[in-house]
């Protein structure tokens, strides 16, 4: 039987052409049995026989191993049997699929002699697998010694064959429906010691009393509200399933994707055992990297095996990615509490679509399954990456969706904004919260709602209205200025009561919060009252933001001048007031206002870096929400935008662990000459003071 089986093996080496890669073969450490460590011996040098016999086919092969192998996959290239191939300049030939997909990569030489091509293949057809190399399975004697061997050879040799063998990707499932089983009964059980207290609803109108006599057309009335405080135990939150969606294009090769693989590797280690993470990588196409698992310890490590694989190269379609993590949320059997997608992508989008008048249709990238009003709303947290990124595409899909965008300019600052958005996302603690505002006395009418980028009606007779406002997280605070038509009347005038509905994310029991009754006095005579310091401070916010809109389309106009003006304008009140109160807010305002008339002087600055700061503050200010940009994530300053608590501290966690070259990526500066004098000096992202939106 052993000689037979001798004679067949050789026989076959002569048939085969095969060729061994120059390496030395590493055996394992372990000695095997007698009979196996005879055979392994027997079987290499008889491979190192076949070797010689290999080599000299390969010779006499390789002349016209061109014209009849595509050099691509390996494949063999046959005309007439409904094979599409490609004649290159330099004579040589390919499957048509195979270099188009090439070309698409970026690769513009021929890959067997190195020339560079001047014209190029087009379009490659819908079926990914047209023109591969198919290998159909050998039926080898099942010889137990004999696969021992053939065992221990292959993990000898996987390292070098990597290096010579085509890549084969396994096709995706069609539907995204296979998501790692929920373990419920892990943190319902601690559903008691999860959130503590309720909503909290405090209102202030804008003056304690109005005139009798006095009809007043336009009465502004706060509505504050606070979320409750949670527990920091990952068993008693509520879980989240995430998908994030990440460009690996070509740009982002070097110290970009080193970063991205780094902050991906914070969040990984920060998930619980009952959270989920699926990641979606996107260059020219999209492609899931592995379904939605749970972040166990194995699940981590699994995790952090597939992130580490990635490898950057290709276009940029962000219209795919997002088609891909939407598929995920929308096909998993189960579901977690708390759902959401971060957006990462440094560069232009190459395949948005536009709209029948030649615009851009931003619209287009986001899927329109999970936008709001639908089964699956999810909202998507986008992160601009660098200088390059498209600023306007990014903020669309994030304001499409509900969500924020981050502009991360510097390169170190990656993991600090992932860790400033996850610590909102492992705290939410209220989901689909609705505000409802009812007038009490007759003749008091609603006549509008400032709710930033939140929904809101006022019914058709003004009697009532509402403010959709949806997930909430621990401590996390919003504030509505409603503006009344007040009439003329006697004693005290009832204006309003509001009330909060919502669902706790953690027991899913639905709950009612009721306000008290904003009133006023009534007196005969006018009374000299100053307005309540908590409404000052909220106009204050909204009017800013308003000009900081109006500021940024002037900018898209190329009216850079008119844009320094309105911003200018905003900020000389606001330091009037400032002078007189000593607001943090207002000087928190003024600083980033000032940051702005920087950055928008001139094309140039606006351009560089200016569209994505402004629209960055605009998403932060229009939801209320912590964004990343300029030193929003610094926690040597003293005041911050909006943060919560679980944010503050997941941002200690993650600059607990920066490293030095990190940090000097993030804070080293790049002194170059101010556009406003030649003798003056300034970073080119200079250093922004943020604020907390409420009184402390």
């Amino acid at each position: 039987m052993a000689a037979a089986w001798g004679r067949a093996k050789r026989a076959l080496a002569t048939s085969l052409c095969i060729s061994v890669p120059a390496r030395q073969i590493a055996i394992e450490d372990s000695p095997p049995e007698a009979g196996v460590a005879e055979a392994s011996s027997s079987l290499v040098q008889e491979k190192a026989e076949s070797t010689s016999v290999s080599l000299r086919r390969l010779k006499s092969f390789g002349s016209r191993s061109s014209q009849k192998i595509c050099s691509i996959c390996l494949g063999g290239m046959r005309s007439g049997i409904g094979q599409a191939l490609f004649t290159a300049e330099c004579s040589h030939k390919f499957h048509f699929h195979c270099i188009s997909s090439n070309v698409k990569h970026g690769n513009l030489i021929c890959p067997i002699c190195r020339a560079e091509w001047k014209e190029l293949p087009g379009a490659q057809p819908a079926d990914a697998n047209y023109g591969r190399a198919r290998v159909s399975p050998l039926n080898w004697p099942q010889d137990e010694g004999h696969m021992a061997v053939v065992r221990r050879l292959s993990n000898a040799y996987s390292g070098s064959l990597q290096e010579h063998l085509p890549f084969f990707r396994t096709p995706e499932a069609g539907i995204f429906n296979d998501d790692e089983l929920i373990d419920l009964q892990s943190y319902t059980t601690n559903e008691h010691d999860a959130v503590t207290g309720s909503v909290e609803i405090k209102t202030y109108s804008e003056f304690p009393a109005i005139r009798q006599s006095v009809a007043q057309e336009v009465f502004a009335v706060l509505i504050h509200l606070k979320a409750p405080k949670s527990s920091h135990s990952a068993c008693s939150r509520a879980p989240l399933d995430l998908v994030t969606v990440l460009d690996v294009s070509g740009s982002m090769a070097g110290t970009k994707l080193a970063l991205l693989k780094r902050a991906m590797s914070f969040v990984i280690q920060t998930l619980g055992p009952n959270d989920r993470l699926s990641v979606i990588a996107f260059s020219s196409t999209a492609r899931r990297l592995f379904p939605l698992r749970r972040m166990t310890l194995t699940g981590k490590q699994r995790a952090l095996q597939d992130v580490s694989s990635l490898v950057a190269s290709g276009g940029t379609n962000i219209a795919d990615g997002l088609k891909r993590g939407a598929k995920v949320i929308e096909d998993r059997q189960l579901k977690n509490p708390v759902c959401s997608i971060i957006l990462l992508s440094d560069g232009q989008d190459t395949h948005t679509l536009l709209s029948d008048r030649g615009l851009l249709n931003y619209s287009a990238l986001v899927p329109p399954s999970i936008l709001p009003g639908t089964g699956h709303h999810v909202q998507i947290h986008t992160f601009g990456f660098g200088s390059d990124h498209d600023s306007a595409a990014m903020h669309a899909i994030a304001d499409l969706s509900s969500g924020t965008f981050s502009f991360i300019d510097a390169e170190g600052s990656i993991q600090d904004g992932f860790a400033q958005c996850i610590g909102g996302l492992l705290s939410v603690v209220i989901k689909e919260m609705r505000l409802s505002i009812e007038c009490a006395d007759e003749g008091v009418l609603l006549t509008s709602i400032k709710s930033g980028g939140y929904t809101s009606q006022v019914d058709e007779n003004g009697r009532s209205g509402s403010v959709d406002i949806g997930d909430l997280y621990a401590d996390e605070e919003r504030g509505f200025l409603v503006t009344l038509h007040v009439p003329a009347a006697k004693g005290k005038t009832h204006l309003i009561k509001p009330t909060c509905t919502y669902e706790d994310a953690i027991t899913s029991e639905n709950i009612e919060v009721q306000g008290e009754e904003v009133s006023v006095q009534r007196p005969a005579h006018c009374v000299d009252c100053k307005m309540f310091p908590e409404v000052e401070r909220e106009l204050h916010r909204v009017q800013a933001t308003e000009d900081m809109s109006a500021a940024q389309a002037a900018a898209e106009g190329g009216a850079f001048s008119q844009a320094v003006a309105i911003l200018e304008g905003r900020r000389r009140i606001l330091e009037s007031q400032a002078a007189q109160s000593s607001d943090n807010q207002c000087l928190s305002l003024i600083t980033e206002l000032r940051e702005m008339q920087d950055r928008v002087e001139s094309r140039q600055r606006y351009e560089e870096s200016g569209r994505a700061f402004m629209l960055s503050g605009l998403s932060s200010h229009t939801w209320q929400r912590a964004t990343a940009r300029g030193d929003s994530t610094d926690l040597s300053t003293t005041i911050h935008t909006y943060q919560t608590p679980s944010m503050v501290d997941m941002l200690q966690r993650s600059q607990t662990l920066a490293t030095p070259g990190v940090d000097t990526l993030n804070r080293s500066p790049t002194m170059v000459p101010s556009h406003r004098s030649p003798h003056r000096f300034r970073r080119p992202t200079r250093s922004t003071k943020s604020f907390s939106g409420r009184p402390l």
